[in-house]
């Protein structure tokens, strides 16, 4: 087959890649030069290029003026024509590979809309598109993928607003599926569901909306980045091996990989400053071809990236929230999900997670969510500090930002957006994190566009395969060895919100959520109402992660952390079934030992589960702290029970000031709570055992 090829500007070779052409992006003569060499070799049969860049060159232009094969063609670029090469363009074409190849090949890949649904887009005439290509609508070039083919219609999934579209507009596919910009510049990013920056959007076009049909490219090409070289000329490399390192941030170390699909022989590498599209090393592969890398890789969202094995989580994902490390913890490389009514405080908690976790990095999507919510994050990232590298949380956060109010059908791409993003710093072997705020609004994304496709309605009008969808996303979580030669390490979290009307955890997205998810959060209105946050109901919740998480545990904790836990939740239990004799016959008619397991249940929630995350002291628990604050109310319980039976007055016990002083105990700073709890439990020991003495002696 006949290879076409173009060499420009960015901006002038954007049209020719959405016809599906070979396109080489250059930005000066030097650059023209050496792309016009490598494509020659190639065996392309017609070279376009811009006429400012073959004017920086002229003498090798001319000295393939006369060439049959390829034809170097001069063309007007985006910066305007000179006229030196508007002339015999067919001419030129036909007597290199004998037709006018270029008018049959964009017929193929051009289509016309015949019906418009919303973001729903039928177009017809595109027989040679395929499934999941990215396609550019109407004369403002919006962006949309193809859904469904049928013949040569195509179902477009329009990614912008299509008021104005109509029957007979232009449809063009550019032969390509949905894809990231992976590269330096990701981090302290805002980007919206299909990566484009917001930030940069903003500044360009001065309005706080979202114009229709703009083109800005995710990652900053004018920004340098001092890359330093890893590898060394002669080493061979396998996909995933690092050939240099960026500092990105402070908390990142950004690692240039190869593509995972390459191996090859490094022939030039050099450190240095670079935009990400300049080429910093030059790879001749395993077939002999010779191959330019850039700082900045492709790669289609919908796909997982590979990995060398996925091994089985062991260690747990560390929050600072109580309930969640102590009772339900989730590991690293594990999945959760957070369901919960309006109002039950679900954003806040994935606010605390993706604030606190002990992750390298955080990628939050904000799904359909509201704008105020996406505004909160915003603000108070900036201004945390990292508790572990001291640095502001933005420092190590990707945002994807898809409001409730901009076009659905993005919602639907975000969670890929965002998972593959993780999915490449995972690869650099960081522990990352995905935080989805709420995976309801993207379902509600797939039954609106489910619905407009005219598909079998499943439960509740969602599509049959919401299942499947749902665990493709989660199934992208998990520890793996990276791609590479270093046997490096890395793990993908990924954390969802569900979002069921009404609370009903029996709804359709919350039920399939259940059957993938290891972990479940189960918020509660009622301790909303309650002021009880986390709002996590202990008794509804569970993680299924206990067994493997053990042996980290006892090493770390020791042995006594998980009794302690198990002996909290049956405290927990028992709490709860007590308070129904409560209601009936009242609290004094209960046995000493009943009445001293609901005060101490009352201290587990109050004193240990609820968190205020506003607060400088308690917003965040370590897991040493965590422990000794258990440790210290199971002592409280198991003096009170000894004291009780030596007949110590149950209401002297409870009301000893070291029983206020444990309630207190959690706005301890954190330099001082090791002294200051060991100090009360001596305390503790000698008020309980002075009532015990008192009671012996009144017996």
């Amino acid at each position: 087959m006949n290879k076409i090829g173009v060499i420009g500007g960015r901006d002038s070779v954007l049209g020719f890649r959405a016809l599906g052409l070979d396109t080489c992006i250059a930005e000066n003569g030097e650059q023209a030069k050496a792309a016009l060499h490598r494509m020659a070799k190639e065996n392309y049969a017609i070279i376009y290029i811009t006429e400012h860049l073959a004017a920086q060159i002229p003498a090798e232009i001319e000295r393939r003026r006369e060439d049959v094969s390829p034809a170097v063609i001069l063309i007007p670029g985006r910066e305007g024509s000179l006229g030196i090469g508007t002339a015999g363009v067919h001419a030129a074409a036909e007597k290199a590979v004998g037709a006018d190849i270029l008018s049959k090949r964009s017929k193929s890949l051009m289509g016309k809309i015949v019906k418009v649904s919303g973001p729903l887009v039928v177009a017809s005439g595109l027989s040679e598109a395929n499934m999941a290509d990215v396609v550019r609508v109407g004369e403002q070039h919006l962006i949309g993928e193809i859904l469904t083919m049928s013949g040569d219609s195509a179902a477009i999934q329009v990614y912008e607003e299509t008021s104005g579209l109509g029957p007979g507009a232009e449809v063009v596919t550019t032969g390509a599926p949905l894809s990231v910009e992976l590269g330096p510049g990701l981090i302290e990013n805002i980007y919206d569901g299909i990566q484009r920056p917001l930030e940069v959007i903003r500044q360009k076009t001065g309005g706080n909306f979202l114009p229709r049909g703009e083109e800005v490219p995710a990652l900053d090409r004018e920004k340098k980045w001092d890359f330093t070289a890893v590898a060394k000329v002669g080493d061979h490399l396998i996909g995933g091996d690092v050939l240099g390192t960026v500092q990105e941030t402070p908390s990142i170390l950004h690692k240039i990989m190869m593509p995972p699909k390459m191996s090859g022989t490094v022939k030039e590498i050099k450190s240095g400053s670079f935009t990400v599209e300049d080429v910093v090393a030059v790879i001749e592969t395993d077939k002999g071809e010779t191959k330019e890398l850039t700082m900045i890789q492709k790669w289609p969202v919908r796909v997982g990236r590979p990995y060398t094995k996925k091994y089985p989580p062991v260690t747990p994902l560390q929050s600072g929230q109580r309930i969640v490390d102590t009772f339900f913890p989730v590991a690293k490389g594990g999945t959760a999900a957070i369901p919960g009514p309006f109002g039950s405080g679900k954003t806040v908690m994935q606010h605390a997670l993706a604030k606190w976790a002990d992750v390298d990095l955080v990628v939050y999507i904000g799904c359909g969510e509201r704008g105020n919510e996406m505004t909160d994050v915003l603000r108070e990232f900036p201004e945390l500090v990292d508790p572990r590298t001291g640095e502001s949380l933005m420092k190590r956060t990707v945002l994807i930002a898809n409001t409730s109010d901009m076009p659905v059908a993005a919602r639907e791409a975000s969670i890929y957006t965002g998972i593959t993003i993780a999915e490449y710093f995972r690869d650099m072997g960081y522990a990352v994190a995905v935080i989805a705020d709420s995976t309801s609004r993207w379902a509600e994304a797939l039954r609106e566009m489910s619905g407009r496709l005219e598909e079998m309605p499943g439960e509740e009008g969602y599509p049959a395969y919401l299942s499947s969808r749902l665990a493709q996303f989660y199934e992208r979580a998990g520890v793996v060895e990276c791609l590479g030669s270093d046997e490096r390490q890395g793990s993908l979290t990924a954390v969802g919100a569900v979002s069921p009307p009404g609370g009903d955890l029996s709804e359709p997205v919350s039920q399939a959520t259940m059957r993938i998810v290891k972990v479940f959060w189960a918020l509660d209105s009622s301790l909303a109402y309650r002021r009880h946050f986390p709002a996590i109901n202990w008794l509804n919740s569970y993680s299924l992660y206990l067994d493997s998480l053990r042996p980290w545990y006892s090493e770390h904790l020791g042995h006594e952390f998980l009794e302690n836990r198990e002996w909290a939740m049956a405290m927990l239990q028992e709490e709860s079934n007590l308070n129904e004799i409560v209601q009936l016959v009242g609290k004094d008619s209960l046995s000493a030992k009943d009445q001293i397991t609901l005060e101490v249940a009352r201290m587990i929630r109050e004193d240990f589960l609820q968190q205020n995350s506003f607060a400088d002291n308690d917003a965040y628990s370590e897991y040493d702290r965590q422990a000794r604050m258990l440790a210290m109310i199971r002592q409280y319980d198991t003096q009170c029970l000894s004291a009780a039976e030596r007949g110590g007055n149950l209401s002297e016990l409870f009301a000893i000031p070291a029983r206020e002083k444990i309630g207190r105990a959690k706005g301890v700073p954190a330099d001082q709570y090791k002294d200051a709890y060991a100090n009360l439990l001596v305390e503790m020991e000698e008020q309980i055992a002075a009532i015990a003495e008192k009671g012996e002696k009144e017996e």
